[in-house]
């Protein structure tokens, strides 16, 4: 029988041939119940009474730790003392006292929270709060302690890296979340979520974590709830590169979002689209989502950071469209809203303003913009620092401290797809720049003395130069055989070529309006 629970507080006993642990942990031919227990206050007489126990042995299975641990620190007892004249076994009696000896839970109290937070080491403090959490009292205050306690403990966990233990806390709560408003639930819940994302490595933790919500909410018809978790999973499929089902997953939570007309959720819900799609490289489509969530977002009230959020993504947008004196405009509100809050995405936001000051040639600004007050030294890092590199080396037009700065801060540079897709047609026009300057003198130049003077290799050098004949940013051809450029004078166009166009072209139009005339008398 499974889901049994009696009065002592045992839950959940089945038979043994039920029991597929057996084969490896219960001998062969004995006749037992597997037990677990839940509470640690078993009143053994009516656990005998109530569920059936016999003289047989009896396997029992209790936790060494609370029961957030069941599957992983759960042992065994097997009763072989069973000749006692009470008929229960004085071995599996004395196990059983021991256990519930020394694994009492505590009172729903503020002394017990004090005792958590007095405990010198963190196993101690996380294990005194998972027996506050065992306690059975459902009054208001016992609630309100609790609450205290997940908070507690959700903290503790996150600092200790235990990921795992967030997440089984997670389906341990779900019997408490039953005892309180629907709105605690989904803030408790959403906390839990954001503690295991502040676990490094735990991307793909999250998601299954999420996913399994996502089916509780859905089992429990907790729809605001559910909602939020689905674009929280969303975000995480978004950013582990899984675009095909993180955007099956928003196109269907849009138009129920959409319908409920939750507008604050909506706009968080589009926003999230529009970086779906710019990952996509679908410009069109992301412009169109950001134009959705700022009309939703002026219907309401939309919070500070929220808002940065849409100033962030504009930019980003309007800096895609090589559009970087507006881009810069909405960089900047961004970043005067992300350091209001002291959020960490103001740096991101100065990194992108320094990067639009580069790629319009005003590379000289940046010195500016890093030396006033409100910046100051509060964001110098490698992320400012990558950007002085490179604003340096524009302004020095030198290729190879642009390069040293690529070299220096890959992680800044190369590894932010933002900045990178810039900074590469940045390293062009300055390839370029840097090419002509250094063909000018010549009308005949070996390509291997022009990558020589460039410090790159030849045949990027030759590739390049072949790019810019193409696209007329001079004229020339190259001698492949003889590896060479052939540069020629720019063409000198005749004035009176320019003239005679235009006044055929005025004698055409007096024609056309004699024609019309000469068509007016006629009829």
């Amino acid at each position: 029988m499974l889901g049994f629970r009696c009065a002592s507080g045992v839950v959940g006993f089945v038979r043994q041939k039920d029991v597929a642990y057996q084969e490896e942990h219960v001998p062969k031919g004995t006749s037992c119940i597997w037990v677990i227990v839940v509470s640690y206050t078993v009143d053994f007489h009516q656990f005998q009474s109530e569920c059936g126990y016999k003289r047989d042995n009896c396997f029992v299975i209790f936790p060494s730790q609370p029961p957030h641990v069941y599957g992983h620190s759960m042992y065994p007892v097997i009763d072989s003392d069973n000749d006692s004249e009470d008929g229960r076994g004085g071995g599996f009696a004395k196990n059983l006292k021991a256990v519930t000896m020394s694994s009492s839970y505590l009172p729903a109290t503020t002394e017990s929270l004090n005792q958590a937070q007095e405990a010198k080491i963190p196993s101690e403090a996380i294990s005194i709060l998972y027996r506050i959490l065992e306690n059975p009292s459902s009054s208001a205050e016992a609630l309100r302690i609790k609450e205290k306690a997940i908070s507690n403990l959700a903290d503790l966990l996150r600092e200790e890296n235990r990921a795992e233990e967030l997440r089984s806390l997670l389906t341990q709560l779900r019997p408490f979340f039953s005892l309180i408003p629907k709105a605690k639930t989904a803030k408790i819940v959403r906390s839990i979520i954001d503690a295991v994302a502040k676990i490094p490595n735990t991307s793909d933790l999250q998601i299954s974590l999420c996913k399994e919500m996502v089916q509780w909410t859905r089992t429990e018809k907790r729809t605001f709830l559910r909602q939020r978790v689905e674009a929280r999973l969303a975000s995480l499929l978004m950013e582990s590169k899984e675009y095909p089902e993180a955007l099956a997953l928003l196109s269907s939570l849009i138009k129920e979002v959409r319908r409920l007309d939750d507008k604050l959720l909506l706009v968080d819900i589009e926003l999230l689209e529009s970086k779906l799609h710019f990952s996509l490289r679908n410009l069109p489509k992301a412009k169109a989502a950001l134009t959705a969530a700022r009309t939703a977002a002026n219907a309401i009230y939309v919070p500070p950071d929220q808002q940065g959020t849409i100033d962030l993504q504009s930019g980003i947008l309007h800096a895609e469209e090589k559009d970087y004196k507006t881009a810069y405009s909405y960089f900047y509100e961004a970043f005067e809203g992300f350091n209001a809050l002291e959020d960490p995405r103001a740096v991101y936001s100065l990194k992108y303003m320094l990067l639009c000051k580069i790629m319009v040639s005003q590379a000289d600004d940046v010195a500016g913009i890093l030396s006033s007050t409100k910046v100051g030294l509060q964001y110098q890092g490698p992320e400012v620092d990558a950007m002085k590199a490179v604003a340096h080396a524009h302004a020095q037009r030198s290729l190879r401290l642009f390069e040293t700065a690529l070299r220096d801060f890959k992680a800044q540079l190369e590894e932010d797809p933002i900045v990178h897709r810039h900074l590469s047609s940045l390293y062009d026009t300055l390839l370029e720049q840097n090419l002509c300057r250094l063909i000018e003198p010549f009308s005949r130049v070996e390509i291997a003395h022009i990558a020589e003077l460039i410090e790159l290799p030849v045949d990027h050098v030759e590739k390049k130069l072949s790019q810019m004949i193409l696209d007329k940013k001079f004229a020339g051809t190259l001698d492949q055989g003889a590896g060479c450029l052939i540069i020629f004078d720019d063409p000198k166009t005749d004035a009176i070529y320019p003239a005679t166009l235009e006044t055929i072209s005025n004698i055409g139009k007096v024609v056309d309006s004699l024609y019309v005339r000469s068509a007016k008398i006629m009829a």
